[in-house]
């Protein structure tokens, strides 16, 4: 594993706050992975064996239903990691992933984890910490679908991926657009509709770039009383 790709691990919710030897040991063992675009990272109901983080790339994580229909649960990209807290029970993965562009993933292994907790249980801050932000965004996503409009959770989500608090913002979204209407609860003309009103609020979308011109006035909105916002729709 090169540096960079150490450098991405290291800052990642799961390490970032681990103690260095931990961080080390685990960057020892750790491999990076290529997936194709489309290409299955792990199947729901297979038996949990690693976590992953993101180097390069998107990840979709989803749901198959009883009648066949896709769940899309939740999205990662570069830094974010996925799958701890079924790995360290030794669970299957209640969830499928799949890469959704190309993309390159960090796999470590979790029973070189586990050791390591044994050794150094600072380590499991880290993991409380990475799955306690996974269950907020999942909270995050119920109120989504319940109390937001379309444009609302369409600016949640762009700030979710933004890269400063405050000034102008450039962020890179999935290239597939049907992922994004699927992890918003909306149908891909919906989205269509709702990018088209966040240009008012300064967010222009040219193929998979959306450009904020102000990240407060689209954090305004995000935060907008949903009975406002539909008044105004």
């Amino acid at each position: 594993m090169g540096p960079e790709h150490e450098q991405i691990a290291r800052s990642s919710l799961l390490l970032k706050s681990a103690p260095e030897p931990v961080v080390q040991a685990l960057m020892a063992t750790a491999r990076v992975r290529d997936f194709d675009r489309g290409a299955t990272i792990f199947l729901q109901g297979e038996r949990a064996s690693a976590i992953y983080i993101v180097a390069e790339g998107w990840v979709k994580l989803y749901r198959i239903s009883p009648n066949g229909a896709e769940a899309v649960v939740a999205v990662f990209t570069k830094g974010s990691s996925f799958g701890e807290a079924v790995a360290f029970r030794h669970d299957v993965y209640p969830v499928a992933a799949e890469a959704v562009t190309d993309c390159s993933l960090i796999r470590i292994d979790a029973d070189t984890i586990i050791n390591l907790i044994r050794e150094s249980p600072e380590i499991a801050i880290s993991i409380l910490s990475a799955t306690f932000l996974h269950l907020h965004g999942l909270v995050a996503q119920v109120e989504q679908l319940k109390a937001r409009t379309g444009a609302q959770r369409v600016a949640e989500f762009l700030l979710e991926l933004a890269g400063a608090t405050h000034g102008f913002c450039e962020v890179t979204l999935p290239y597939d657009k049907v992922l994004i209407a699927g992890r918003l609860g909306m149908k891909p003309e919906s989205l269509s509709r709702a990018f088209a009103r966040l240009r008012e609020y300064g967010v222009t979308v040219r193929h998979n770039n959306a450009a904020i011109a102000d990240i407060a006035v689209l954090r305004e909105l995000s935060d907008e009383d949903p009975a406002h916002s539909w008044s105004k729709g």
